[in-house]
């Protein structure tokens, strides 16, 4: 059963994700991030982006099977990275990683029983043929998981290559992922794999998520336990 939020008072929501850290007292907000996508797609790139180094597993699958085959959690403390009602703030990124398939559900809320604030559906410029992904991540996070959703397209140089601009390429993909583009609040990203993610792309998308969250007080999205996937 899902608990609500919608009672407390924006500090209080606050609050619960807000704890304070060290001698200096300095407050530390904690975040939740979810990776979904198909094999292949890009997860555990974006992954590393986010928590600036290479942690996470990547490569080529062998024999069609992905390199992630189990829910993975890595976690990341970026000291003073925002300040909050005038003081230095840490963030604390906890970042699950998931396999191509949906995560069970029952796995999902051990690993996040508070549960999620940010979720990151990753999909490949030239790989979209999941069109169960969006019915999916409902039946998993319900359907205010749009309000926490941000969908990032990877190997963007291949549009690059093609000489297809992101706009014409947004109109001319299927019409499930065109809508889920236009639904999830985070909006669109386009990462170009040549690059150094880690240093080039992990804090700019650092920062999309975490104005995301905060445009949601910081709320967490609650695991479907009830759903079978």
């Amino acid at each position: 059963m899902e608990r609500r939020c919608h009672g407390n008072k924006p500090n209080d929501v606050l609050s619960r994700w807000f704890g304070r850290h060290g001698d200096d007292q300095r407050s530390i907000l904690t975040l939740n991030v979810l990776l979904l996508g198909d094999r292949q797609s890009g997860r555990s790139s974006v992954g590393n982006a986010l928590i600036g180094g290479h942690e996470f597993q990547t490569g080529v699958s062998v024999g069609g099977v992905s390199m992630t085959t189990d829910c993975q959690v890595l976690s990341r403390r970026f000291p003073q990275y925002f300040r909050r009602q005038g003081a230095e703030s840490d963030l604390l990124l906890r970042v699950v990683d998931t396999p191509p398939h949906m995560p069970r559900p029952h796995t999902l809320h051990e690993l996040c029983p508070e549960g999620v604030h940010v979720i990151i559906i990753v999909v490949r410029v030239d790989q979209q043929e999941n069109t169960q992904l969006m019915e999916h991540t409902e039946a998993l996070l319900g359907p205010d998981f749009r309000r926490h959703a941000v969908v990032v397209f990877t190997h963007s140089d291949r549009l690059k290559e093609a000489g297809l601009h992101p706009s014409v390429f947004l109109s001319q993909t299927p019409d499930w992922l065109r809508a889920l583009a236009k639904e999830v609040v985070g909006g669109v990203c386009f990462l170009d794999n040549n690059c150094d993610w880690p240093s080039i792309r992990g804090r700019p998308l650092r920062e999309r998520l975490l104005r995301l969250s905060a445009g949601n007080q910081h709320r967490a999205v609650r695991v479907q336990t009830e759903v079978s996937l």
